[in-house]
């Protein structure tokens, strides 16, 4: 982490800043929803809890979806110590071997957490949804809410489709089951639009780590299911609401964006060797087609070249949008109008947006000058970048301790990066990439081949293949 400039540590300031607050932020002005049935899904192990949401049908077809985001402002001042070391790391650090919170823990998974059974305040977003799935109405307001359950992705993703019980928390709450049902219905129309407009329906599970006690005894697929995909459509449309709310009012903001690839010609070449065609030029909604196509005709592989297209498309980033003037779309969303607001306690441009949007709903003057915020976007995709590799670095080192003992291996893979900076592949038990060291040359991004382990290095986390020959 350091190398890359990232702190581990929290510096004696922020402790001392930390030490002097004891009690979650109240505020007699904001609204009082806490009657309402609100509930968060997140992964089973998660102590940061950054949003809620309810449903609450006005009849034939029409939903309010409301998402209640936790108002870390309220307490993280800016410019404070603590939050000179939120802005410098940018976000919560996920390593294998253990989570380096962009927020003292005191906050992050207590008094700015949406904890169950606590009274938090929060800024709310207030979507009014139709029949078809679009956001017809849609409104800002900060409230006090009350989280009446802590629900787990896969839990509740089984009960939705049916394959177990409802999860104790979720039964022990008369009328929340009949409230998810609603909220999984009204994802599942707001996702069909998004893909209508060529939003892609992409699969790209990440490996998780599992221990046995102290021991690492392997690395897991986290899988994608119903109840991740009900909160990132909600997600996704309450970021869509923030960014117009922002643009509405004259702020400039930080925008989420990803370009148009520059390696459309190979996406086209991947379709070509599935006997498929995707048009000279980038087009999302064809893409999707294809995509769409692809998952049903072969499942099983569907991950693989999922994999391949992500690593194409490129990597997103924050652009800041000043009155005027337009950003580039998000391409893998096909929407235009996109910030990231929903996880103020793990991302620092989350936290940014909502103070621009307590801002904007008090009539104040922006709190960040549009030069400042220009900065901040860079940094904070240059700090996102670096944590990203440094989870890569220790999840290798983590898959490089599973893998020494089998030295001389050969295994299935797929290539996953092709440059001068070297050829990597990623293997799938356990799920890692590695570089091919020998045999490397004509191998591109989404070649299937067979690889031989050679070496291994825990401490760098160094996996070395050669390669052996195309897969069928």
């Amino acid at each position: 982490m350091l190398e890359r400039g990232l702190q581990p540590d929290f510096s004696a300031a922020a402790k001392r800043e930390t030490d002097s607050i004891s009690r979650a932020a109240t505020d007699s002005s904001a609204r009082d929803l806490r009657g309402l049935l609100w509930a968060s899904i997140d992964n089973d192990d998660s102590r940061d809890l950054d949003q809620l949401s309810v449903s609450i049908p006005d009849g034939n077809g029409v939903t309010r979806i409301l998402v209640a985001v936790a108002d870390v402002d309220a307490l993280i001042v800016a410019r404070s110590a603590i939050d000179e070391h939120a802005q410098t790391n940018t976000t919560s650090v996920y390593t294998a071997a253990q989570v380096f919170p962009m927020l003292p823990e005191k906050f992050s998974t207590d008094l700015t957490s949406l904890n169950q059974d606590e009274d938090r305040l929060a800024v709310v977003v207030d979507m009014t949804v139709d029949a078809r799935g679009a956001v017809a109405e849609s409104d800002i307001y900060r409230a006090v809410v009350h989280n009446h359950a802590k629900l787990a992705y896969d839990s509740v993703a089984a009960w939705l489709e049916g394959g177990a019980a409802a999860p104790a928390a979720l039964a022990a709450i008369d009328g929340l089951d009949a409230q998810l049902r609603e909220q999984d219905r009204v994802a599942q129309c707001l996702r069909h639009v998004r893909h209508e407009r060529g939003a892609l329906e992409l699969e790209t599970p990440q490996a998780r780590a599992v221990f046995d006690g102290e021991r690492l005894a392997g690395l897991r697929p986290d899988q994608p299911n119903r109840a991740k995909a009900l909160i990132e459509d909600f997600m996704i449309a309450a970021n869509g609401v923030t960014a117009r709310f922002l643009a509405h009012n004259g702020f400039a903001a930080l925008r989420r964006v990803l370009r148009t690839p520059d390696r459309w010609d190979r996406i086209v070449e991947l379709a070509q060797q599935s006997g498929e065609r995707l048009p000279a030029t980038p087009d999302a909604a064809a893409l999707n087609a294809f995509l769409e196509k692809r998952r049903k005709a072969d499942p099983l592989r569907f991950p693989d070249l999922s994999l391949s297209v992500v690593k194409l498309l490129g990597r997103g980033e924050y652009v800041a949008e000043l009155p005027g003037r337009k950003t580039p779309a998000h391409f893998g969303l096909a929407v235009r109008d996109y910030t990231h607001s929903t996880a103020p306690n793990r991302r620092f441009p989350d936290l940014i947006t909502q103070r621009l949007l307590k801002a904007a709903l008090a009539g104040d003057r922006p709190p960040y000058p549009e030069e400042e915020l220009a900065a901040l976007a860079a940094h904070c995709t240059a700090q996102e970048d670096n944590a990203t590799k440094v989870e890569r670095q220790v999840q290798k080192s983590a898959a490089a301790l599973l893998l020494a003992p089998h030295i001389g291996r050969s295994f299935d893979g797929i290539v996953t990066g092709a440059s001068e900076k070297g050829t990597w592949v990623r293997i799938l038990q356990p799920m890692v990439e590695g570089k091919v060291v020998r045999g490397f040359e004509r191998l591109d991004v989404g070649d299937r081949v067979i690889v031989k382990l050679l070496d291994t290095d825990v401490q760098r986390g160094f996996i070395d293949f050669a390669f052996v020959s195309r897969a069928k």
